[in-house]
């Protein structure tokens, strides 16, 4: 699996402090209220019980393990996997320092490290849209899962991009452009397909839309893409220029808007 991204940002371009500063701005992320309410409807859909196991697929910082671990109590299992090494690092030194029973592994979605019919439950955010394969994801899901084992996976639908204001096509070229850069942009929409598709039953969807704070006008990710936009040659500089501008004015006057709908699908292993 690739290594995830935040904001375009790779881990593997920065030094011990950058590599905090990373860590820092994914739970930064995670803290966003959409994503905060998502989690909740998980944890409630999976409905963890003391003696269960649990793994979370991405598992980053290790939160999500860590919560499943207070859950699943001493004689349960809890378990994160993450393929890159510095967040796996800061998961543990976490869990340590917490004193939490979770465990963490290095692996990824295309490969779990476990048997088939290892875990009562299963957890994976924001992973598929950095995925090639999806497909491969989703059955390795239903491999580890147990029957009767339930999962819910979580991401981002970047066709369901919002920029407000902007004039329309310049608006379309940049949320284009921006879903031309992701591996698989339309994860979102694809979740209930691709479980399926692995032989679980899908039996509940949330979403929720994560709106960007409007006080910061275009932010970091619309302006770099803006200028991924200018160098493909979709729309001109002086297009990029008066967008942003836009963007700033409406931010001044409260009319701005930019956001993308995340969503969490429930589904289960038949017995």
């Amino acid at each position: 699996m690739p290594q995830t991204t935040t904001y375009g940002l790779r881990p593997d371009r920065f030094d011990s402090a950058g590599q905090d500063q990373l860590v820092d701005v994914r739970d930064l992320q995670a803290a966003l209220p959409g994503i905060r309410r998502l989690r909740n409807w998980a944890h409630e859909a999976l409905a963890l019980r003391p003696g269960e196991s649990a793994v979370d697929i991405g598992s980053g910082t290790g939160s999500e393990v860590m919560a499943f671990a207070d859950a699943v109590g001493p004689t349960g299992t809890a378990v994160g996997v993450e393929p890159d090494p510095n967040l796996l690092a800061a998961a543990e030194r976490r869990a340590a320092q917490a004193g939490s029973r979770a465990k963490f592994h290095s692996g990824d979605a295309y490969g779990l490290p476990f048997g088939p019919d290892s875990f009562d439950a299963a957890l994976c955010e924001r992973v598929f849209q950095h995925l090639t394969a999806p497909t491969r994801a989703a059955n390795e899901i239903a491999r580890v899962l147990r029957p009767g084992g339930r999962a819910v996976v979580v991401d981002v639908d970047w066709g369901t991009a919002i920029v407000h204001p902007g004039e329309r096509q310049v608006v379309r070229e940049v949320i284009d452009t921006l879903v031309s850069a992701t591996t698989n942009p339309f994860s979102g929409r694809r979740l209930p397909g691709l479980l399926t598709q692995a032989g679980l039953v899908v039996d509940d969807i949330g979403s929720h839309a994560l709106v960007q704070d409007r006080s910061v006008g275009a932010g970091a990710l619309v302006t770099r893409i803006a200028e991924m936009a200018v160098a493909r040659g979709s729309i001109t500089e002086a297009q990029r220029d008066l967008l942003l501008t836009e963007l700033a004015r409406g931010a001044a006057t409260g009319d701005a808007h930019l956001s993308v709908t995340m969503f969490a699908v429930l589904a289960h292993k038949p017995n």
